[in-house]
């Protein structure tokens, strides 16, 4: 019972852990994978939000590029503003010359500045490894490297790089600067151009549109999301306060019934002691209910008694009493319970047993069976006796033993509140009369019990008998021999008079030592003859 209350204790334990982790999950792993999700949401809408500023940029710059700056170089007449007398120029150097205005990578150049002199989240830079001369040159970093010979190899693949922590994004993105026509006649004839050589298409630098989003400022929008997610939490929480609370009272529980359970089975096995094993089982299997009935069943009843047992107490002091007939009470129970017998009472020194009830295996096999148990019986009493004399017990038990198979009432007797399983009827009465007629050492059967067991035994009959009560005459039978597989069990010789104590067990005596008993039993006889012939003599 205890084990069955620690493997519950275990399995309780085992399934508030696997709860505990299963609302953790469902409580972390939501708003983990919202995360996650928003990280993937936020480096597409960087990267659209780049590539969207890089289009707007490079369509203004072609504008002023072609509408504007393109349109100046193509005029055959100097340019002027209304209400201006200086014609309009365009050169790098647009600062410096009133009137003049930058050509379409200066323009670029300075868009870059200020866009990039905010403090936002959205940067953009023209940069080129081939400056006018007397310009800032601009030093460029591993990704415009890398981007300046990307692009002049392949002008249609724009370069992206996203990089940032889990709580930000940043991407940048860098698409090509290509010369139009406007841009390769400039340069190629501009004084402070690195190169002359420009063709239409060629990549001239770069530009780069960096966008930075900060994911955790984003994360606000989800409000009702974080709302929902707060009170899942706080929910998923508390039901693991109140699994663990729960765990705790079932687990005190347990201890209570384990403690309960190991207390019932200790009562348990004090009882089995006041009670066969048949009717101990019946009881706490809840075949049997605990109550005064009764039934009417045929069975087979054995009652044995110790010859002159008066005598035997008078002879002994209560101590030694008592150990030698509880050990032969104990050698006569487990006996009887290894032939399947109900131990109905012990008496003084006599013995109540029965088969049949609870438990029974036919009429003709209970028979059998209580009949195998007294021969077992009879020949245990050998071994106890011998067993008692080297202690110093110079009084043989004999015991008379009597069998009888007819129908009895079989139940439990007695009041509400103490009753006792038990058997009673006039059978019961011939068991133990038979005993009474029974030679020490004899079994003696009803004729009821031999017309059952004549198979497996020798037997003579005696006098009939007549008893208070019942019409029929009784004749019993003497147990002579034993047939068939029962003859061959063990045989035992024993003789104790003044000056022999003989004990022979054929069975448990060696074969090497067979030559010695039989050469000290012959020295034995030997002497007894000499002895015999020297008493005639004199």
């Amino acid at each position: 019972m205890a084990g069955l209350g620690e493997r519950a204790s275990y399995q309780q334990r085992a399934m508030g852990t696997l709860l505990v982790v299963t609302v953790l999950l469902g409580v972390l792993g939501l708003p983990v994978a919202v995360w996650l999700d928003l990280r993937l949401l936020s480096e597409r809408v960087l990267r659209m939000q780049a590539s969207e500023a890089s289009r707007i940029i490079d369509a203004m710059r072609n504008f002023y590029g072609s509408d504007v700056f393109g349109r100046v170089l193509q005029s055959p007449e100097p340019v002027r503003v209304l209400q201006s007398p200086e014609p309009v120029m365009v050169t790098h150097k647009y600062r410096d010359i009133a009137g003049a205005i930058p050509i379409p990578a200066t323009l670029s150049i300075e868009f870059g500045k200020r866009i990039s002199a905010q403090d936002g989240s959205v940067k953009y830079r023209f940069v080129s490894d081939m400056p006018f001369k007397g310009r800032e040159p601009h030093q460029l970093d591993g990704f415009e490297k890398e981007a300046l010979a990307r692009l002049r190899a392949n002008p249609e693949q724009p370069v992206v790089e996203v990089s940032g922590s889990l709580f930000d994004k940043n991407v940048r993105t860098a698409a090509p600067v290509v010369m139009g026509p406007g841009c390769v006649s400039c340069h190629n004839a501009h004084p402070d151009s690195p190169k002359t050589d420009w063709k239409v298409g060629d990549v001239r630098g770069i530009q780069e549109i960096s966008v930075r989003q900060p994911i955790f400022a984003n994360i606000f929008s989800f409000k009702y999301t974080l709302s929902y997610l707060l009170l899942a939490s706080l929910a998923g929480f508390a039901c693991i306060l109140l699994q663990r609370r729960q765990a705790k009272l079932i687990r005190g529980m347990n201890q209570q019934l384990t403690e309960a359970n190991d207390f019932l089975a200790g009562i348990s096995l004090k009882l089995a002691k006041y009670l066969s094993p048949q009717i101990y089982n019946s009881i706490f299997s809840g075949q049997k209910d605990v109550a005064i009935a009764t039934e009417r069943k045929k069975l087979t009843i054995f009652f044995s008694d110790i010859k002159d047992f008066t005598t035997i107490s008078e002879r002994l002091q209560p101590e030694d009493l008592t150990q030698l007939l509880n050990e032969y009470f104990t050698e006569m129970s487990a006996i009887a319970l290894r032939h399947g017998a109900t131990i109905d009472k012990f008496v003084g020194d006599a013995i109540l047993i029965f088969f049949g009830d609870p438990e029974t295996k036919g009429v003709d096999e209970d028979a059998r069976a209580c009949l195998r148990m007294a021969v077992d019986m009879q020949q245990d009493m050998e071994h106890l006796n011998a067993r008692w004399r080297k202690r110093g017990i110079d009084l043989p038990m004999r015991v008379r033993m009597g069998i009888n198979t007819g129908f009895c009432n079989v139940g439990n007797f007695g009041s509400e509140d103490r009753m006792a399983y038990t058997i009673i009827g006039a059978e019961a009465n011939i068991a133990a009369r038979l005993q009474a007629i029974a030679e020490p050492g004899g079994i003696c059967l009803s004729y009821e019990t031999y017309a059952l067991v004549r198979d497996m035994v020798r037997a003579r009959p005696l006098e009939p008998i007549v008893m208070k009560g019942i019409k029929r005459e009784i004749v019993p039978y003497a147990v002579e021999g034993l047939l068939g597989d029962l003859a061959q069990r063990s045989q035992v010789i024993v003789e104790h008079v003044m000056g022999l104590d003989l004990f022979l067990d054929l069975d448990a005596i060696k074969q090497s030592e067979i030559d010695q008993a039989r050469r000290r039993l012959s020295e034995a006889l030997a002497a007894l003859e000499m002895s015999h012939a020297t008493t005639r003599a004199s």
